[in-house]
């Protein structure tokens, strides 16, 4: 079966066209909803309140562009509407640090490890980093997307980056000075 086909018969609400869409994009969109979330349930309930979406909302997909950015899309907005639901991206403090960029040896920390203390980050910081640095976005954008100052959105990320610094330094035990942009 076509992409297309699968398309036309996802907006016609049939199941099994659904569940083959599901069996297809689970595995991408999970890595998504994975570095969004606090944990790892929390991202199962996110991918599987985000596929509810991607079939209610399937109708608006246009053929225009790839169908995994799309989907991909629709998952993350998913997902940062849930936060949007709660107070924590409201910040008084809006000192910008200098930018630091933050280099990481990566034979000394493995994957798992970096997922893991990206999930730890507090929720504004782990939103704002995962956008910017994982996803392209810009502070603009992050704004627009969160509802908060572009300042907000910088500081936000200086602090995740440090955040971030200081655990790989205690797991690989190195001391690297951050390069200031």
């Amino acid at each position: 079966m076509s992409i297309e086909q699968l398309i036309n018969d996802c907006k016609k609400n049939e199941r099994k066209a659904q569940e083959q869409l599901y069996k297809l994009y689970a595995p991408k969109l999970f890595s998504v909803c994975l570095k969004y979330s606090r944990n790892y349930t929390e991202a199962q309930d996110n991918l599987q309140d985000g596929f509810l979406l991607i079939y209610k909302k399937i109708h608006q997909f246009s053929f225009k562009g790839s169908l995994e950015g799309w989907l991909k899309r629709v998952m993350i907005n998913h997902v940062l509407q849930q936060y949007r639901k709660e107070s924590f991206l409201n910040i008084v403090d809006e000192n910008v640090p200098e930018e630091i960029e933050v280099e990481v040896d990566s034979d000394g920390v493995s994957s798992e490890f970096l997922i893991k203390i990206i999930q730890e980050l507090p929720d504004r910081y782990r939103l704002v980093f995962n956008l910017y640095v994982l996803d392209g976005f810009s502070h603009q954008e992050i704004a627009e997307q969160l509802n908060i100052n572009i300042g907000t959105s910088k500081s936000n990320l200086s602090r995740a980056k440090l955040i971030l610094k200081e655990k790989i330094e205690s797991q690989t035990g190195t001391k690297k000075m951050p390069r200031v942009k």
